[in-house]
């Protein structure tokens, strides 16, 4: 029987797994039948708990999308993470470093059950992003049923692109952001972002998620969306983003400085689940 919990930060919904107590072999389990909401579990992405590897972390972090994927980085799922790993008794610590796939981020439970992020410093140079062009650019474009819509590109943990739009509610969110997944300018797929403005320290955002599809909340795009809209002089240092499942509050000083994401994190039920591991 393998023990898990479901948990969700705004909507957007995870399988989280104690994979140091027990053991997990992501490599023999159906993710995308376990992800299934009509016959598995459901959830956005799978959340992995593992003993570190690196010095000065407690924990290793891996997040695998609804179709078997593994990426490096989510915001959401590092908030219901770190909640996970207090309320199953795994650490006894409010503020501590965890390792991914990119690098070290920090995760700090606060006294009003708020889960504040270290999302690290953003990346806009191509290669890092990635993206399939020569030279970095403070916005590029891309033709999508005879439109050319400009974006930011910049990597955050993931590749992202930011398209701002006059309205969210008319943006091509899903068309657009699947059209993306298969284009030559990303070779890893992006997440693709399209906020609109409210005001210098508000915007609100929808997100298209590679491997997963638009999702009630993401993280790593709300510090996507502040970032490029900061850089283009848009916003503030300090920015709510308001997304389908609620509110998140973003904070970023400017280049060369790391982004924080505050927000809830919520357990929703605890379960077992008989398959063979």
């Amino acid at each position: 029987m393998l023990q898990f919990s479901k948990m969700h930060g705004l909507g957007n919904d995870f399988m989280v797994v104690n994979g140091i107590s027990q053991r997990f072999d992501v490599a023999s389990v159906d993710l995308a039948g376990l992800a299934n909401r009509k016959t598995g579990i459901g959830f956005d992405q799978l959340l992995l708990v593992e003993p570190p590897t690196q010095k000065n972390t407690a924990f290793k972090y891996r997040i695998f999308n609804a179709d078997g994927s593994e990426v490096s980085q989510c915001g959401n799922g590092a908030r219901c993470f770190a909640k996970f790993v207090k309320d199953q008794g795994l650490t006894e610590l409010d503020d501590f470093w965890v390792e991914t796939n990119t690098g070290r981020i920090r995760l700090s439970v606060l006294a009003d059950e708020q889960v504040r992020v270290n999302m690290g410093v953003p990346r806009f140079e191509p290669e890092f992003v990635p993206l399939a062009v020569e030279t970095e650019q403070a916005r590029y474009a891309v033709v999508f049923e005879d439109k050319r819509w400009q974006f930011s590109a910049l990597e955050i943990g993931n590749p992202h692109a930011v398209f701002e739009v006059n309205s969210i509610a008319q943006a091509p969110v899903n068309t657009l952001g699947q059209f993306l997944q298969s284009h030559e300018l990303f070779p890893e797929r992006v997440n693709a972002g399209f906020f609109e403005r409210v005001s210098e320290a508000e915007i609100n955002l929808r997100v298209f998620e590679r491997g997963v599809g638009e999702t009630r909340a993401c993280g790593s795009g709300a510090c996507a969306a502040v970032v490029a809209g900061h850089r283009l002089g848009l916003l503030s240092g300090r920015v709510q983003v308001n997304l389908s499942g609620g509110s998140l509050q973003i904070d970023y000083a400017g280049e060369g400085e790391p982004v924080f994401l505050c927000g809830p994190a919520t357990t929703v039920y605890h379960g077992n689940l008989e398959a063979k591991l």
